[in-house]
């Protein structure tokens, strides 16, 4: 059940070798396809990685990672103010503390930073895209095909990582993959089987309540 899928879905840090069945994939990203978008333009297009292109493109990205500034198509967070910035540390915090990285340790915690851009050892990865003259709306559309796809992804046991960070190095990611000036880079979703052993996989995100989400107006 839906329900189901949406209480239980987590965002996976430490993933099996061993790739995902071609059929899984299809019929996953064909689930996806039903997203709804504005007038039905369906923005998004779709890079997805084969284990041994996701290897090249992980040693790539995380060596341009360490000698480049960012250079994101879409404009990142400007800050985390109040309520958004204690959410923000609270899962911080409890990422680090499930690897039992204390919080001075810098250094154990830039090597974890940098799993973003290996996807966290994940054996395929699907590059999300929308279309430049779209704007704002491309992007939100396309978040909402991501949306359906880690939960299609969920209902089918595979296990997925959504990752904005990639996005923060459009540029590389774009000449990598060969993807057009008419395109801009959203996020990237690691796909494959989750490593239930690892520690890091036990820590879940919070939700903020109802009342703190949603005004009822009468």
């Amino acid at each position: 059940m839906l329900s189901e899928i949406l209480e239980q879905r987590w965002s996976c840090r430490a993933f099996r070798p061993g790739a995902v069945p071609e059929q899984t994939l299809r019929d996953v990203l064909e689930l996806a396809q039903r997203t709804p978008s504005w007038c039905n333009t369906q923005p998004w297009h779709v890079h997805l990685l084969s284990p041994d292109a996701t290897a090249r493109f992980a040693t790539s990205l995380t060596a341009h990672v360490q000698s480049s500034a960012p250079s994101p198509d879409l404009p990142m967070p400007a800050e985390y103010v109040g309520v958004y910035r204690d959410r923000r540390r609270e899962s911080g915090f409890a990422l680090y503390a499930s690897l039992g990285i204390a919080r001075d340790d810098l250094e154990a915690r830039g090597r974890q930073m940098l799993r973003n851009f290996a996807f966290f050892g994940a054996p395929q990865v699907a590059v999300v895209t929308t279309d430049r003259s779209q704007g704002v709306y491309g992007a939100i559309d396309c978040g909402g095909y991501v949306t359906n796809l880690l939960n299609a992804a969920h209902a089918h046991g595979v296990a997925t990582v959504p990752q904005a960070a990639v996005a923060m190095y459009s540029g590389h990611v774009r000449e990598v993959l060969g993807i057009g000036d008419d395109r801009l880079v959203v996020c990237a979703v690691g796909l494959g089987f989750a490593d239930e052993e690892d520690p890091v996989n036990r820590f879940r995100t919070s939700r903020a309540s109802l009342d703190e989400a949603v005004t009822f107006v009468e």
